[in-house]
């Protein structure tokens, strides 16, 4: 009797530095892992090339493949995404102002149109379609996509709707509702979350269809899914529809991966990638979340998931002189391509390294401009400058020192290209670091130590920081390999300090560069010195589990500064890819009921606002619509065996005469289920 087919499952995930593929069996167990380049320009070749190193024969065999992604965390983190018009309707200038989307997109970008309702979900002023008329058809040959939002939208989102109805009939731009994405109150965080929404389209569309295309070429015919910020998993299409539930996908994943490769059920996980470093506390196997939203690079939107502390540090990291009187290195949050890695790919560039070793610094040595991505909207809008600098970009590196003396045009036209997020330069990195002091050999180790030379150097001279004698590169790494770990420690006390719940992003980090020194003495201590009175640890009996490429390079550094235990689990490196695949569909439907006026009870729907004359009527009905709603989205998100759970939070108060006054209740129906595979 022949055995049945095995039903294997692929996890892929797209880093900024890495495209990661796994092969789990039916026991969650690895069979295989892969590791390639991820090619930003072109993202198949890096899907395709990580793909083709698992065993082809056991390509036929698998029934679900899901994606993970840090790409939308560090456009995130590092502020790049496609160009977006903001139609904003209702509000004033104090919430324009709140909302942070001037700094987002930009001034030009953001357009007040008259509209908006109450909080009860009555007209508060006629929608000015005229003027919404006039500005899309000035904003659609800018910009990628279109954000909506109208003050009280999730009250009554009959004008967000009118405004998409428009843009839709006077363009083909992707557009974004505000009521789609959160039903919290708070319309300047609903307005910044619909704007990173329609930023992020793009990069998840062309992630999606390099994936699909990928997995047709190796005859893979399953459903695909991808991972969202809170762990769970979703159909491609429903990621595409609203791509800002995956701003954390990667950092989701890659908390799930660790615990089941690690095995720890309580533990502080420290993902290191090339941009970002991402932490979160994980107690009973499984991390906090953050109904509120995470914080991202410093922007919070309104998106339930994994509570993340992603900061921009990581292999391939910028390094930089701090100038502001501390005099000091700074790390991210700008990511660089790697000068070991450019080495590697580009040979030449390893004697242009020497040759400005030895030549008085400059702070355009070691720059080099590469191609990063192609993304239609903005390189439709190229100046003629900038279209010879992409031109020259896509036939290889442009070397900016050379530029900056015999091309003055070209270099800058190269700056506005990095800017706008399609180009990039090299730097000396931490990556770098870890190469010259043996920590790493995967790249050029070579144009690591002519970087080195050159980097300390330019720090010496330019900059009056360090010692180093030339001709020593070690000095120089090993001071960034200090920095790195300091920054972590300090990165990794602000994460339990915030876990804490005891004070705000802020003024953890306030009080998390004291408790760093404090804590990092302790680490660094000659055993011969005296107890102080005052003792301080990290984290207690929680381990520290360390995934990512870069992890085994940097964390046991941090392990012993900490005086914490370490886990690198095996496979750890490509722990996203791993938890990419063992998440469940899980679709989220919150409804508000309100009492206007004494006997009404208001139920608050995608569809308008409800009136009932008895709470359990508005109760009912408000778990009946939840409940459809929440199984159809589950439905579309490629869940089978749908189960929903409904839980209920109402606010009430005593009388004078001791009787209960209803003020307010939230429905809210979770619809779970296992992820549909294909038929074997």
């Amino acid at each position: 009797m022949s055995e049945a087919p095995a039903r294997l499952r692929l996890g892929i995930d797209a880093g900024g530095t890495f495209t990661d593929a796994v092969l789990l069996d039916a026991a969650d167990r690895v069979v295989a892992t892969a590791k390639s380049l991820t090619t930003r320009f072109d993202l198949s070749a890096g899907i395709g090339n990580s793909i083709a190193k698992l065993p082809p024969e056991r390509l036929a065999e698998v029934v679900l493949v899901s994606l993970s992604t840090t790409l939308t965390t560090n456009a995130v983190v590092e502020g790049k995404g496609s160009p977006v018009c903001a139609l904003l309707a209702g509000y004033d200038a104090l919430q324009v102002k709140n909302s942070g989307l001037a700094d987002l997109l930009g001034v030009e970008r953001v357009v007040q149109v008259a509209g908006g309702h109450e909080a009860d979900g009555r007209e508060s002023c006629p929608l000015d379609l005229e003027a919404a008329r006039e500005a899309i058809l000035k904003q659609a040959p800018k910009v990628a996509a279109f954000a909506i939002s109208a003050t009280f939208g999730v009250r009554n989102p009959a004008h967000e709707l009118a405004l998409r109805a428009l843009v839709r009939e006077l363009c083909d731009r992707p557009v974004t509702c505000g009521h789609e994405l959160a039903s919290s109150l708070g319309a300047p965080r609903r307005a910044l979350t619909a704007a990173l929404n329609a930023r992020m389209i793009s990069h998840v569309t062309a992630l999606i269809a390099s994936v699909e295309g990928t997995l047709a070429r190796f005859n893979i015919h399953a459903p695909l899914m991808m991972v969202k910020g809170d762990g769970s998993i979703t159909s491609a299409a429903s990621a595409l529809q609203r791509p800002v539930g995956t701003v954390l996908s990667g950092p989701a994943a890659s908390v799930i991966g660790a615990c089941a490769l690690s095995g720890r059920q309580d533990g502080v996980v420290a993902d290191m990638g090339g941009t970002t470093t991402d932490i979160a506390i994980v107690r009973n196997g499984r991390p906090a979340l953050a109904f509120d939203g995470a914080m991202i690079g410093g922007w919070r939107p309104m998106v339930e998931a994994v509570r993340v502390y992603a900061i921009g540090l990581g292999g391939d990291s910028e390094l930089r002189f701090e100038g502001s009187g501390a005099g000091n290195i700074l790390i991210g949050p700008r990511r660089v391509v790697p000068l070991s890695l450019l080495g590697h790919l580009h040979p030449w560039t390893i004697e242009v390294l020497e040759r400005q070793g030895k030549e008085s610094p400059h702070p355009s040595q070691a720059r080099f401009g590469l191609r990063l991505q192609a993304d239609e909207s903005l390189l439709s809008q190229l100046s003629p400058a900038e279209e010879v600098a992409w031109e020259k970009l896509c036939a290889g590196p442009v070397d900016i020192e050379c530029a900056n003396v015999g091309d003055r045009p070209l270099a800058r036209a190269v700056a506005k290209l990095e800017r706008k997020g399609l180009a990039i330069y090299s730097g000396f990195t931490p990556t770098d670091a870890a190469h010259v002091l043996g920590m790493s050999s995967h790249w050029s180790s070579e144009a690591a130590l002519k970087g080195a030379l050159v980097w300390s150097r330019q720090m010496r001279q330019l900059h009056g920081y360090g010692r180093w004698s030339d001709g020593d590169p070690r000095g120089p790494a090993q001071k960034v390999f200090e920095a790195v770990v300091d920054a972590i420690c300090h990165k990794l006390i602000e994460a339990g300090l915030n876990d804490a719940g005891h004070m705000n992003e802020q003024n953890a980090s306030r009080v998390a560069r004291l408790l760093a020194a404090m804590v990092l003495e302790r680490g660094r201590r000659p055993e011969e010195t005296p107890t102080p009175v005052f003792d301080l640890r990290f984290a207690g009996d929680l381990p520290l589990v360390a995934v990512g490429a870069p992890a085994a390079s940097w964390y046991p550094g941090v392990s012993r500064a900490l005086g914490v235990d370490l886990a690198v689990p095996t496979h750890g490196d490509v722990a996203n890819a791993v938890g990419a695949v063992l998440g469940i569909v899980s679709q989220r439907v919150h409804l508000t009921v309100t009492q206007p006026q004494r006997g009404v009870f208001r139920v608050f729907t995608t569809a308008g606002p409800r009136d009932f004359a008895a709470l359990p009527e508005a109760i009912a009905f408000a778990r009946e619509v939840a409940t459809q709603e929440a199984t159809a989205l589950a439905v579309e998100a490629g869940a089978g065996d749908i189960r929903v759970d409904i839980h209920i939070d109402d606010t009430s108060a005593q009388d004078d005469a001791n009787n209960s006054v209803f003020f307010e209740a939230r429905v809210s129906a979770d619809a779970t289920g296992k992820p549909r595979e294909a038929v074997r």
